[in-house]
Formats: C-alpha cells, structure tokens, sequence
C-alpha cells in the first residue's frame, strides 16, 4: 500500500506543477487524471489489492487525491477561459449592430392611404380571386363578345381553359357582391389585375386597381362627383384641379373620366401627363342597368355608381415617380427612400 501512497504524493506535486496555459493543456490535464483511464480510476482499481484493515484509509486517502484533482482541474479551466477572454479581439460590451429594417413599398403605401379615406367615409373593403371566370370578369359587366377588351392582345387567356382568365380589373369583385344581394353595397375593391399591353414608362403588363361601388335606392351622378372630390382633396391636397371629360364604359351609364392637374410637373408637361398638364387618374359612371339585371338587382328599384383607379398611376403623382417600371424592379436605392414613411 505504501508504494501507492508514495505514488499518489507524487501525483499531487505533479499536478502542483502543472503549467496550464491554454485549452489543449487542460483537455490533456483531464485525460491524464480524470479521463475514464485517467490515473485517478486506475487507482481506485488499486483498492482490490489492499488487505481489509487498511481498505478504509485507503479509501480516504484515494478520496481526498481524487478531489484534489478535481479542484485544480477547475482551477485551471477558470483562470484558462480568464486568459482567452483578455486576449479575444472581439469587445463583448460592445452593443450589437443595428439590424436592417425593411420599408413599405410604396405602392402599398399608396393603396393603404385610399383605402383610409374612402373606409373613413363608410366604405369596406372586399377582395376577390386572381383567376377569374369569363362570366364575372366579361358577361355580368354588359361586355359583349366582340368588345375589344376581349381581344386576345388585352388579356392573359388560360390555354387549357379558355374560360379562365387573368383578371383585367377588380370590376369581377363587384360582381361577386352584386351577385350576393345584400343591398345597400358601399364597397371598395383593391388588388392586382393583368392586362396583355406593352411595358412603358406608363403602363405595365401587371399593376393594381382600386375600384368602388354604391349601389343604393336614389343615388345620384351628383353623389359621385361629391364623393371622388373629397377623395382627391385627401389624396392630393386641396390645391389639386380636378376635371371630368364625358367618356364610354360598356358597364356604367352615363360615363366618365376624371383627370387631376399635373403637379409632378406643375402643369407643364412631362411624359406622365404627356406635355398636357393633365393626369387621367379614374374612371367612373352610374351602373348600367344590365348590370344590375345580370347581378339579380332590380334595376327600378336600386341604382348606383361604380369608379376604378389605377394604384400605380396615384402613386407616381404621390412621390413624383416618372417610370411606372422601377416600381417592379425591386431596386434597394429606390425603395430605401420609403423607409419610415407609414
């Protein structure tokens, strides 16, 4: 026993002599001492061998080496992760960097203002599908077969359903809550429509509509001018002119268009107004009564009025955009200028 003991006392002077310097040092420390054929198990495998009297000093002894062991291993792992942290070149109390936030893009922007004003005058909204139906995006509108809007050069056709197409405007929607029959309808119609047309500098093969729609008992001509007046007032301010030019639509009666003054280029003239000092920003009329036949609505009884507006087309005079085509180009530089703007 005493040769084991006089091992263990020259164990303990080895591991006070210990030069830990860096982690490599400590694993190999552990494997030497602690490891599972480390020094401190064989030992214990010693106990075997000792006669029964002694076993329990043994034991002691072997106990008090194994927590000396421990103890300095501890030590060593302390003050080793001390070093490493004074030597890192990385300053922890350091704050983090700022992550990037995202913008609103500015078409949304732009929805999420006329969607405001026209909800803060009794209007809600309602949304429709994508792909639509001839009925509901041609039909129900008192679009005849040979309309021009028909024409293949218009609209995106489903090949393997030539029935189905990509909607040309959100009118399709209003058809939808026509065909529903819960009358008064006060509703307005965001979302994407496609149309088959050559990309510009004004107009693009995919952009945004807002439509809207009133259908009530006694409504009147007067009531949508009133109500498009307020809405450019609060969209562009109350310096904006605003005129209406007679115009022809297969699904209202009688029609219009609706221009604003050009402030891009104050009335001046630039590819946007096109040198006219004028913007053609909406579309509108009385619902024809086809229509509102075609939908279920008795055509004596109710009457109404229907708008649509480009998205697109209001936000280049918001932000004084010239080229519909950056809005889809998803240029950073472009869209960065958004950030914070609610």
């Amino acid at each position: 026993m005493q040769h084991i003991l006089d091992k263990i006392e020259a164990l303990k002077n080895e591991i006070r002599e210990a030069a830990i310097q860096n982690q490599e040092d400590l694993e190999k420390y552990r494997i030497r001492f602690l490891g599972t054929k480390g020094l401190v198990k064989e030992l214990m495998g010693e106990m075997k061998n000792v006669s029964s009297e002694l076993k329990k000093d043994f034991g002691l002894k072997m106990n008090e080496f194994k927590v000396f062991a421990e103890t300095k291993y501890n030590e060593f792992k302390d003050s080793t992760t001390e070093s490493n942290d004074q030597t890192s070149s990385v300053d922890f109390s350091l704050p983090s960097y700022p992550a990037e936030l995202g913008a609103r893009h500015p078409i949304q922007l732009t929805m999420n203002k006329m969607i405001s004003i026209f909800e803060k005058i009794g209007f809600s909204v309602a949304e429709g599908p994508e792909i639509e139906d001839d009925w509901h995006n041609f039909n129900a509108l008192n679009l005849p077969e040979n309309h021009p809007a028909r024409d293949m050069q218009d609209t995106f056709y489903i090949s393997k359903e030539p029935d189905w197409l990509l909607r040309t405007h959100t009118s399709s929607v209003q058809v939808r809550a026509m065909k529903e029959g819960k009358l008064p309808i006060r509703q307005i119609f965001p979302g994407r429509v496609y149309r088959n047309e050559t990309i510009s500098a004004r107009a693009h093969c995919f952009f945004h509509q807002i439509e809207g729609l009133y259908i009530d008992e006694h409504v009147s001509f007067a009531d949508l001018k009133q109500t498009l007046y307020h809405f450019v007032k609060e969209m562009f301010g109350g310096d904006v002119q605003v005129r209406f030019r007679p115009s022809y639509f297969p699904f209202t009666e009688p029609s219009a268009e609706m221009d604003v003054s050009c402030f891009i280029c104050d009335s001046k003239g630039c590819n946007v107004c096109k040198n006219i000092g004028w913007v053609e920003i909406l579309g509108c009329g009385m619902v024809h009564p086809n229509v509102l036949t075609n939908c279920g609505i008795d055509p004596e009884k109710y009457n109404g009025f229907a708008f649509g507006m480009g998205v697109e087309r209001t936000t280049m005079m918001q932000y004084g955009i010239k080229d519909i085509r950056i809005l889809s180009e998803n240029d950073v530089r472009f869209l960065a200028q958004f950030k914070g703007v609610i």
